[in-house]
């Protein structure tokens, strides 16, 4: 099982490492603060009180053996010596939440590559979903690579994915499709269920209501989603 921690526990972080422990992985839950340790605790696998910025004792909390450290540290000082302190111990997966452009420059000259804009990011998801009616959902992966869930244009009903060829054609690769399916109860009644087509093959026909997982990079998928938006809308 993977392990994570989340460290600072404001809304994002306890959101976040709650959210991660109620899909089944392991998450340690660390903040200086022991009030927003008694918040989370019973939600999260353990909590840990500490201060982060003290080198000895972020070296002595088992950091280390984690996969993922989140950090959730809003004060710009204590994100910055923790992201150093971090990365001496040889952290290598590191996200971190920032707040404004000069805390994600110096964090980035650290060497943390995975930087986290919250408001920024929920911003330009709610723009991009308003841009195009077939866009449900969009999600910033990295800094150039983003995950699509789009409605199926109607070019795109009835053809295969082999015929569609969007790796090769778009550079955006379908990662799963999402369609409905009916179900009959014991009782006789008709209940109408979503599926996942996880990784589908060739083969595979596009069908109308058909929701497509796209993954690829930022300029490609964005570039998809001004051709199949009706009316040929620029993306932000």
């Amino acid at each position: 099982m993977r392990k994570y921690a989340v460290i600072g526990l404001g809304k994002f972080g306890i959101s976040v490492a709650t959210t991660l422990y109620e899909n089944g992985v392991e998450v340690i839950a660390i903040d200086k603060d022991e009030k927003k340790i008694e918040e989370v605790r019973g939600k999260v696998s353990a909590t840990l009180k500490m201060d982060s910025a003290d080198e000895n004792s972020l070296k002595h909390s088992g950091i280390t053996d984690m996969d993922v450290v989140i950090l959730a540290i809003g004060e710009v000082e204590t994100s910055v010596l923790t992201s150093a302190i971090l990365k001496k111990l040889g952290v290598k997966n590191i996200y971190a939440k920032v707040d404004s452009e000069l805390h994600s420059k110096i964090l980035e000259i650290i060497g943390v590559r995975n930087i986290l804009f919250p408001e920024k990011q929920v911003g330009e998801k709610l723009a991009y979903t308003l841009i195009s009616p077939n866009i449900l959902r969009y999600e910033k992966m990295t800094s150039d690579h983003c995950m699509v869930e789009l409605k199926v244009p109607d070019s795109y009903v009835g053809k295969n994915l082999q015929e569609l060829n969007l790796p090769n054609e778009k550079g955006v690769h379908i990662i799963a499709i999402k369609y409905q399916s009916i179900q009959v109860t014991e009782d006789g009644e008709n209940i109408v269920q979503t599926k996942i087509n996880n990784l589908p093959g060739a083969n595979d026909i596009i069908k109308e209501d058909d929701i497509l997982v796209l993954l690829g990079s930022t300029g490609n998928i964005n570039s998809l989603i001004k051709e199949v938006s009706p009316d040929g809308s620029l993306y932000l």
